[in-house]
């Protein structure tokens, strides 16, 4: 294994263990059994190191093959991998547990300011993300150009209300939902075929 990739290991365990309360550049390099000039080498910044962490692991959840599967209709592998996206926050009491997690990391006014930050970067790495599968779609010429940002914003604003769903008690199967809303907000795209 590569240093940068042990440095990568470290710190998504940290960041599995707490909510990433704990990462720091010193925490990261002491797990990861490295100097810190060697970490700085690697990762200049908290940053860039965040950056990595999340991008290494949303794509060991969530690898993006699905969207290149040019036997399924575009529109269909664009809402398979955004169901994914609301699938990784679980359902019931998982769900609930998470959304219990975000709101004392992220939003209740008691949480830490360099922990509430580290939000931003979990934002950009899902839109970055959204932005890859709909520039990809349309390179394969199944989606009109356009401003896949603004497009990434609305699509990743459909799957964090769904993702709460998943945490409330609904008398209908949560999942008949998010099927429906994320093809209705596919729709709102303008796909060629």
């Amino acid at each position: 294994m590569s240093t940068r990739d042990k440095i990568l290991d470290a710190a998504a365990s940290i960041m599995g263990e707490d909510g990433g309360q704990r990462l720091t550049v010193r925490a990261v390099a002491a797990r990861a059994g490295v100097g810190m000039g060697t970490l700085r080498h690697h990762f200049p910044t908290q940053r860039v190191l965040l950056d990595a962490v999340l991008a290494s692991m949303y794509e060991s959840a969530m690898p993006d093959d699905r969207i290149h599967d040019t036997a399924l209709p575009a529109r269909q592998r664009l809402v398979d991998n955004l169901g994914r996206l609301v699938a990784a926050i679980g359902t019931g009491d998982e769900a609930r547990t998470r959304w219990d997690e975000i709101f004392r990391n992220y939003i209740s006014p008691d949480a830490p300011d360099d922990v509430r930050t580290t939000y931003a970067t979990f934002d950009v790495q899902a839109t970055r993300r959204i932005e890859t599968w709909l520039s990809i779609l349309v390179e394969q010429g199944a989606l009109e150009e356009g401003d896949n940002r603004a497009r990434a914003h609305f699509l990743l604003s459909v799957v964090n209300g769904l993702a709460l769903w998943r945490a409330l008690p609904l008398t209908e199967s949560t999942l008949t939902r998010e099927i429906d809303a994320l093809t209705f907000a596919a729709h709102a795209l303008p796909f060629t075929r």
